[in-house]
């Protein structure tokens, strides 16, 4: 399904799992992801939540043109789609750049939030994270996305994912090339990490019970980074799980969804 966004533009959405459930779940994309990477959890949730998936503009099936958005234009975005199919309150779950969009929304719209889950989250950048940023820019203007890929693997997957891959690696990086053929939209989308100043401040302002999960082997967001957003959230729970690497929507999938599944129905 499609929703336009206030600048006019299509947003690409689904709608799965007990479409009749009281609670209702949306899932936010890292970076160059799109729904799909949901796949493997899903079957976790799809029983007894009404699950919303999408792709941010720029991403998957949604739009890549119109001028670069910032964490709150796509949290707008996000906005649009609940309004649209009429749900007034959800439970967000966002890894990586999608954490930052659920953080935005927590911050601007509160209401509208009923439990917050971030997997592989930071609110601020440090001086190495801008240079893997630097890294991930430059291959994307020298070789595309198939460079950027290559580039990104040894820091979004861990030794275990390498030795035990549930997608191998090739299929992984033709399944993203195929929809990440628009260079200029991957541009667009990583200005906005790229221009997003220390967000420390803001969490401050979250109400809605929030628990943070975060491998212990990421190395793109090291473990002190999603400490940070712990500290700066009132009453946030924290989960470090062993062994793990950046991508939890791959990597110990089952571990990672028990630790949500616990905190959604109140027992973390």
């Amino acid at each position: 399904m499609n929703c336009k966004t206030k600048d006019g533009l299509n947003i690409y959405y689904e709608v799965q799992g007990n479409v009749n459930a009281p609670e209702t779940l949306v899932f936010l994309n890292g970076l160059t992801q799109s729904t799909l990477a949901w796949f493997f959890c899903l079957p976790f949730f799809k029983d007894h939540y009404k699950i919303v998936l999408m792709d941010f503009i720029f991403q998957g099936n949604s739009d890549k043109s119109g001028d670069p958005r910032n964490f709150d234009q796509h949290a707008e975005d996000v906005i649009s789609v609940l309004d649209q199919e009429k749900i007034s309150k959800v439970s967000i779950i966002g890894i990586s750049y999608g954490s930052l969009v659920a953080q935005h929304l927590a911050v601007n719209y509160p209401r509208k939030i009923n439990k917050l889950v971030l997997l592989s989250t930071f609110a601020h950048k440090t001086q190495i994270f801008e240079a893997i940023e630097l890294s991930w820019w430059r291959s994307l203007e020298t070789g595309g996305y198939g460079l950027m890929f290559d580039t990104m693997m040894p820091y979004v997957l861990s030794d275990d994912y390498f030795s035990k891959p549930i997608i191998p690696i090739e299929m992984l990086k033709k399944s993203r090339e195929d929809l990440n053929q628009n260079a200029q939209a991957i541009f667009n989308l990583m200005r906005a990490t790229k221009e997003r100043d220390d967000y420390r401040p803001q969490l401050k302002n979250i109400k809605a019970p929030t628990l943070i999960i975060q491998g212990e082997k990421d190395t793109l967001l090291p473990v002190y980074l999603a400490s940070e957003v712990h500290k700066n959230i009132i009453g946030a729970k924290l989960e470090v799980i062993p062994a793990a690497g950046h991508t939890l929507n791959l990597e110990r999938v089952p571990e990672v969804c028990a630790h949500i599944l616990a905190f959604l129905n109140g027992k973390k």
